[in-house]
């Protein structure tokens, strides 16, 4: 009897677990739950953005510590463009991921909708930061933002965009010394004291203190925008005598004439005189010298990630909003032109499934980064009505499916004046951008739109809307520098296909701007 007892004791207790198993069952199943919940925490997303970087003259040359750090650790994009080669529109499309047709910026003015009341009670509701805030990310901006923002007809700096948390941009245009910042809708005011106005080591200092101050339990999306390399280039006390032997690159288009190119590339003097010569590499080596505080801000805010253990789970995307020129077709120094110094842009990224030294050669658009964002965020990318599309697959095909666009949109609104510009009376009315020896680099008639594709041609097709209703095309295998418009020379059923993806493209909206078929 006793030993019958004792085995039923014994089987209870192999069917009971004690209590000190039990506890230890429910740890190991809290912290596995922990784990679980702090893998599916969205990624953070941090966005560099120059202004007027170039990368196809040399730009990325003083980036040393950022192609180790991003590109290196990363992917490198060698076909990424801009949809508008010049500030305010560009980055209206980074903002909304619409093309600039239906964002409805068109140039740098007010009168061009820059930062005007209509964009701002429409694209800019639903530009990628409001979705980002809805997603529970801190936001964080620091910078430039659009050229006319803060204008007394814009709201002043009293106004900040839907989306951001907190908010330090930079009043009009580009400055490095003496500006106005809104710092979360008040005016603050800056000198020319290096230690506490230099606007790219500031608008880090303040992206470090926010890392400190944020929630670490929500994810962050911080963008920074510094002045360089943008006129007025004005370089950081020790890197004013770095690159003092450098010159703009001789090779390719530069100085070359252009003949057979639309009518604002016909004016320039050529061969151009010693005056302009000295003025474009002044300006390239200016450029150069602004881009070193640029690569410390990316040295010390990957090393600040890092010691937040944010680093590993941080995608960190560095571009620009437009390329540049430095003596190309003999125009001194500029963007806004069609051609691939202008609208070919720099883009580096590395972040969690993205191998490192990767090279993608797929094209990939500046309107493609806002939906790039929201798909990283976990957001369901049909809910938006964006124009370009993530490249996340591409990046990290172990964590997306997706294809690259076959062929995409440039187009740009030229500006001009009403008047003659008073140094260059006898060139007439209708230009503006007017540099040395009256070479000027915008015109109303240097309105164009392009149709460009990668897969089977490289080629470029474009129309002018001008008096002559001039067109451009070139074949970017054989002819890499844009020399020689081939328009009456390539197949007319080509040149109609290329006139026919133009059309679709110009009054495409979301989903249609993405097809893979005329």
């Amino acid at each position: 009897m006793a030993s019958s007892e004792a085995r039923t004791r014994q089987k209870q207790r192999q069917r009971t677990p004690n209590v000190g198993v039990r506890a230890a069952l429910f740890l190991a199943l809290f912290t596995c739950t922990l784990r679980c919940s702090e893998c599916e925490k969205p990624s953070n997303i941090v966005l560099i953005l120059a202004d007027d970087q170039d990368v196809y003259l040399g730009g990325m040359t003083p980036m040393k510590k950022t192609k180790a750090l991003i590109g290196d650790a990363g992917a490198t994009f060698s076909n990424a463009f801009t949809a508008t080669p010049l500030c305010c529109p560009s980055r209206s499309s980074i903002l909304t991921g619409q093309y600039p047709h239906n964002h409805a910026v068109r140039n740098n003015s007010l009168d061009g909708n820059c930062s005007s009341p209509l964009w701002q009670k429409g694209p800019e509701t639903t530009a990628f930061p409001v979705y980002l805030s809805k997603q529970h990310y801190q936001t964080f901006y620091a910078g430039k933002y659009l050229n006319q923002y803060g204008k007394k007809e814009t709201g002043n700096v009293g106004y900040v965009p839907p989306g951001w948390d907190q908010w330090h941009a930079l009043m009009g245009n580009s400055q490095y010394y003496n500006y106005t910042l809104s710092v979360n809708g008040k005016a603050e005011q800056h000198g020319d004291n290096y230690e506490k106005d230099y606007l790219t080591d500031l608008i880090l200092n303040r992206s470090l203190h926010f890392l400190d101050d944020r929630s670490p339990q929500r994810p962050f999306f911080i963008m920074l925008s510094p002045p360089a390399p943008h006129s007025p280039w004005t370089a950081a006390p020790q890197y004013e005598k770095n690159f003092t032997d450098v010159k703009a690159p001789r090779d390719g288009s530069f100085d070359k004439p252009g003949k057979d190119k639309h009518w604002l590339l016909r004016q320039p003097s050529n061969p151009m005189p010693s005056t302009s010569l000295n003025f474009l590499d002044n300006a390239y080596r200016k450029r150069w010298q602004t881009l070193l505080s640029v690569d410390d801000m990316v040295e010390v805010l990957v090393k600040k990630l890092e010691e937040l253990k944010e680093l590993n789970n941080t995608y960190i995307f560095y571009t620009s909003d437009n390329g540049y020129h430095t003596g190309q077709f003999s125009l001194p120094i500029d963007k806004r032109q069609l051609y691939d110094f202008d609208i070919r842009i720099p883009l580096m990224v590395r972040g969690p499934g993205i191998k490192p030294q990767q090279t993608l050669s797929a094209p990939v658009l500046n309107i493609d980064l806002a939906p790039t964002f929201l798909d990283i965020s976990g957001l369901n990318l049909s809910f938006v009505n964006m124009d370009g599309q993530s490249f996340l697959s591409q990046m990290a095909p172990e964590l997306r499916n997706g294809t690259a666009r076959p062929y995409f949109l440039v187009e740009y609104t030229g500006e001009g004046h009403l008047d003659p510009d008073p140094a260059c009376p006898k060139l007439g009315p209708g230009l503006s951008q007017c540099f040395p020896d009256c070479v000027c680099e915008d015109a109303y008639n240097n309105t164009y739109a392009c149709v460009r594709t990668l897969v089977e041609h490289n080629l470029q097709y474009c129309e002018f809307a001008d008096s002559e209703s001039f067109v451009e095309v070139y074949n970017l295998t054989s002819d890499p520098h844009q020399l020689e418009n081939i328009v009456k020379k390539v197949d007319p059923t080509l040149l109609q296909a290329m006139n026919q993806r133009l059309i679709k493209l110009q009054s495409c909206e979301g989903d249609s701007c993405r097809a893979t078929k005329i």
